[in-house]
């Protein structure tokens, strides 16, 4: 808490302690995200249990590969506006397109209409997410807790989506989860890197990719064990 506010005091921002306090209630207990070897594991063994392991594999690392780019295209982002950097335009599209790429992911499964709203809602998630980091550099407390609310309760709504396109096999409580801890962690990983803690910056995103594969996974499972006749 003490290194938080003196990181934000360095930067100069006249409303460090309000938004101090906001990013200490939010990342809780971000630093213990879960590794990711007991879900991949789980992964294989459900896609060696029945059908064509070829096209479980495939489907399994073609969502790591969406989700992986997800973070790093955010990461970047985070990177290049927190430097003002000239490629921010070019990288801000590239994770846009993400969550197209997601969106197309699920519309074989769950149709064209799903696929544009899930679409709609990870855009709105990465937007919120430009909104709450230009809050916090410009010391803005007002515009900061908007966005930080709005930003948690996208999540709270993709969580929900999932949820109900597929409520026996991705639990609510498992994908509020999960999109708390990745909410989590890349403040935390944004907050860093805006005040020039770079070794933990790295570290953070560390967690954050281990915490998005077992979200990756659990999703892809998912999908194969409510749809086995695609990949049969």
């Amino acid at each position: 808490m003490i290194g938080t506010r003196k990181r934000w005091v360095a930067l100069g921002v006249t409303l460090a302690v309000t938004l101090v306090a906001t990013l200490a209630l939010t990342i809780g207990a971000s630093a213990d995200a879960p590794a990711t070897s007991q879900a991949t594991s789980a992964a294989h063994m459900h896609m060696r249990a029945s059908g064509d392991l070829s096209k479980r594999a495939a489907f399994h690392d073609h969502w790591r590969k969406l989700w992986e780019d997800h973070i790093t295209w955010t990461r970047l982002f985070i990177v290049s506006f927190s430097a003002d950097l000239p490629d921010l335009d070019a990288t801000t599209n590239r994770l846009l397109r993400n969550q197209v790429d997601i969106g197309n992911a699920v519309r074989p499964f769950y149709g064209d209409t799903a696929a544009h709203e899930l679409t709609t809602l990870l855009t709105k998630h990465i937007t919120t997410a430009a909104d709450l980091l230009s809050a916090a550099k410009a010391g803005d407390t007002a515009a900061f807790n908007t966005a930080h609310d709005a930003w948690y309760r996208n999540a709270r709504h993709i969580a929900r989506f999932l949820h109900e396109a597929n409520p026996d096999n991705w639990p609510l409580r498992d994908l509020r989860s999960m999109m708390r801890d990745h909410l989590d962690l890349t403040l935390q990983e944004a907050s860093d890197h805006l005040t020039g803690e770079y070794a933990k910056d790295v570290a953070d995103y560390d967690a954050v990719h281990h915490e998005i594969l077992e979200m990756a996974d659990m999703l892809s499972s998912g999908i194969i064990a409510q749809f086995p006749g695609h990949f049969s």
